[in-house]
């Protein structure tokens, strides 16, 4: 039936990551109140409405199923018909389908409407003890070990709290290249089965946890968030005689052998004073 302003709206809705208990009420009135749900697994959320009574057909979505889907559904909202997208669990779009059917319902004029809730990545990170202030979600790391170590690499001097999902079969080869390519000295927190009966949050040097989870293979089961330290950010601020004296050689020397000698003759870091130098060259 098309909805009462003659509208389409697709709604976001959110799903609880284990417990049926985070399911919003509001996410529950949507479900019972739309034309279709989109899921991504018909069998697997056909359990979630049965638990909350909710009686609305269902269509599977994902955004791999050759478009046929998108458009049909892009046509009941044009319809002014009021769907709404579900994932298997969480919310949708993270690390989960929906990108493609958003972009095209915005580009077509439907109204997009958010139904938030659990969220596994912002649950693990608000209970980790890592900063908040800044951090980058990164989906799942590659499965091959060569493309793995590359993206790590790329990251390697972040200094945001890195975010990853992680599936129980390459948790460990995981664990053994941030180690090999971060330093076995590099923070990280494991937090598994969030919201269920077995859940657990693993805090420690890599290695430690490492250790921790191969030694335990019920460490290796369940839905995983790998969540990584960043590097500590470089202090730029030197004391006034060191500034004096990088000024003094930096006339005279390339920057970074002026580094070099202020680092040896004032205690510093060289890269500190290598970057200081770089800063006042861009000024």
């Amino acid at each position: 039936m098309p909805h009462a302003s003659g509208q389409g709206q697709l709604f976001i809705v959110a799903t609880p990551i284990g417990n049926l208990g985070d399911m919003v009420p509001r996410a529950v009135e949507t479900l019972q109140t739309v034309d279709v749900i989109a899921a991504e697994d018909t069998r697997h959320s056909s359990r979630l409405l049965s638990h909350f009574e909710i009686k609305t057909p269902m269509v599977a979505y994902h955004d791999h199923n050759d478009g046929q889907r998108t458009a049909q559904l892009i046509e009941r909202l044009q319809s002014g018909q009021r769907v709404a997208l579900i994932s298997d669990a969480g919310t949708p779009l993270i690390s989960d389908p929906g990108y493609r059917l958003v972009a095209e319902a915005r580009a077509a004029g439907v109204v997009v409407i958010p139904i938030p809730g659990a969220c596994a990545l912002i649950a693990a990170l608000s209970a980790s003890g890592l900063p908040t202030d800044r951090f980058q979600f990164e989906g799942f790391l590659p499965a091959k070990q060569v493309a793995r170590q590359k993206v790590l690499r790329s990251l390697a001097d972040s200094t945001a709290t890195m975010l990853f999902y992680e599936a129980p079969h390459r948790i460990v080869d995981s664990l053994q290249d941030i180690e090999q390519v971060l330093g076995g000295q590099r923070r990280v927190v494991l937090a598994r089965e969030l919201s269920k009966t077995f859940e657990t949050f693993i805090d420690g040097a890599v290695a430690e946890v490492l250790s921790q989870v191969t030694a335990d293979s019920n460490q290796q089961r369940g839905e995983m968030v790998l969540m990584v330290a960043g590097v500590e950010p470089v202090k730029r601020d030197i004391d006034p005689a060191a500034q004096q004296l990088m000024q003094l050689l930096m006339s005279h020397l390339p920057l970074k052998k002026a580094a070099a000698i202020v680092a040896e003759h004032c205690g510093l870091k060289k890269n500190q004073l290598y970057q200081w130098g770089l800063d006042q060259n861009d000024r």
